[in-house]
């Protein structure tokens, strides 16, 4: 079943969103050339995950009228004999169907969202991400083709929500709408099972990564709580409570509510506007998921999916033009982004925005390679060969360059460009949060065994 796939309506603006910005692209230094991008992408704009402050005073909508676009779907159906089998070719048949959100007591209601579902708006958002790659890689740079032919050419990969799928259907559309796609090219969306999960810290599969989370979430409950409760006065009466990490609606709770509600354009209550209120919430819901994680824990969330991303960037790098691999987009959750940028050590302990992304740009040295080839076949004896070509990977969030701290050292970066950092020292970095063993480092402590 395909979704309608016609972008929705033009929308002002979402609180937290910051568009990509090709304008502002910081187009890399002469002597280097673009190979590969990989780009993991937040869903965009969705309801809360629960229900939450919609009691007076707070009064925040419990049902959310914002599924209109989403709740068209079309899907091709082989005609067919009545008694004939399921397989038997025929005319194709169109099926149309609209879905409905059924409230409890049986009343459909047009438009409405489900829970931590993608709105109307998240799916505006998400086709404004695919068009701005399109006008930045494809029209200002010229690094993808203009029609896409293969999926050898594009990577399209998505975790197993219905939120991030349909971010993802958004994306491709905007970056290749049907116009430049060839006749016979269907995007694959690659979606793997549970077990084999990384574009977040995989808990379902790693026990002890879990046991470790947790053990984290309840030290900050005790750390960071304390920094909460001054906030009571003023916000206890929306919550029915005090807010606190382990209350009930949960911080996190909360401030996935207000954030949703601004983005929506749903208003919330006037505290929680004020810097100094959600600046706090911020900041303790933050330490209780990201900080101060251990080297473990990095290895064990976002290790496998950083070993990933290094293994491809490494075929491109040894095979160039004979791997047509270009671009890679995932669609993800926050958790991926934070996750991501907490294990390089350039993670600005904000709560990722909707939509908001993190790139990974490969880059090699741009060299005239029959000159290369003659200087060093005269310099050199016939048993050397001429040094491997350098490649450097930059790294991008919220349109802004990081320079990872384990490249600052003169010669594990471009000089003068530390944002480049070389593949190598990359690598080297990737291969220390490598599990060497996952699933024996994921065991339980009851199920490993003494050394």
């Amino acid at each position: 079943m395909a979704l309608n796939d016609t972008p929705p309506a033009a929308h002002t603006g979402a609180a937290g969103h910051v568009p990509l910005d090709v304008d502002g692209y910081p187009v890399a230094p002469r002597e280097l050339a673009l190979e590969q991008v990989h780009m993991y992408v937040r869903h965009g704009e969705r309801t809360p995950v629960g229900v939450r402050m919609s009691a007076p005073p707070a009064s925040i909508p419990e049902h959310w009228m914002f599924c209109n676009t989403a709740r068209r779907f079309r899907a091709a159906v082989a005609g067919r004999a009545a008694a004939g089998p399921l397989d038997s070719e025929g005319e194709d048949e169109s099926l149309r169907l609209r879905r409905v959100v059924e409230r409890r007591d049986g009343t459909p209601a047009i438009g409405e969202c489900l829970l931590g579902e993608l709105t109307d708006v998240g799916r505006e958002s998400t086709y404004n991400f695919g068009r701005a790659l399109r006008e930045l890689y494809v029209q200002k740079l010229g690094f993808l083709p203009d029609t896409v032919h293969s999926n050898d050419e594009v990577y399209f990969r998505s975790t197993n929500m219905p939120r991030t799928i349909e971010s993802l259907q958004q994306i491709i559309h905007g970056l290749y709408p049907m116009n430049k796609s060839a006749e016979d090219f269907t995007p694959l969306v690659r979606i793997r099972n549970g077990k084999d999960e990384n574009l977040f810290g995989n808990t379902l599969a790693c026990k002890r990564l879990e046991v470790l989370l947790v053990g984290f979430a309840q030290a900050a409950v005790a750390a960071w709580n304390p920094s909460l409760e001054p906030l009571d006065k003023k916000v206890s009466k929306y919550l029915q409570g005090p807010i606190r990490l382990d209350g009930k609606p949960r911080a996190s709770g909360v401030l996935d509510t207000v954030r949703a509600a601004e983005a929506h354009g749903i208003p919330v209550p006037p505290e929680f506007k004020e810097k100094s209120v959600l600046d706090v919430i911020e900041k303790a819901v933050v330490q209780e998921w990201f900080a101060d994680k251990t080297e473990e824990v990095r290895r064990l969330g976002m290790g496998p999916l950083l070993s990933d991303l290094a293994s491809k960037m490494d075929r491109k790098a040894e095979l160039g033009a004979q791997d047509p691999l270009r671009i890679l987009v995932h669609s993800t959750h926050d958790t991926c982004l934070a996750g991501l940028c907490s294990t390089l050590d350039v993670y600005d302990e904000k709560w990722p925005a909707f939509a908001a992304s993190v790139t990974f740009e490969l880059f090699r040295e741009r060299t005239d390679e029959a000159q290369r080839a003659s200087v060093w076949q005269t310099l050199l004896t016939p048993f050397r060969r001429p040094p491997p070509i350098e490649h450097y990977v930059r790294v991008r969030y919220q349109n802004r360059n990081l320079p990872l701290p384990f490249c600052s050292e003169e010669g594990k970066h471009l000089p003068g460009a530390p944002e480049f950092c070389t593949l190598a020292a990359f690598r080297e970095r990737v291969v220390e949060l490598t599990p060497k063993d996952y699933e024996a480092e994921c065991a339980p402590p009851s199920n490993r065994t003494s050394s």
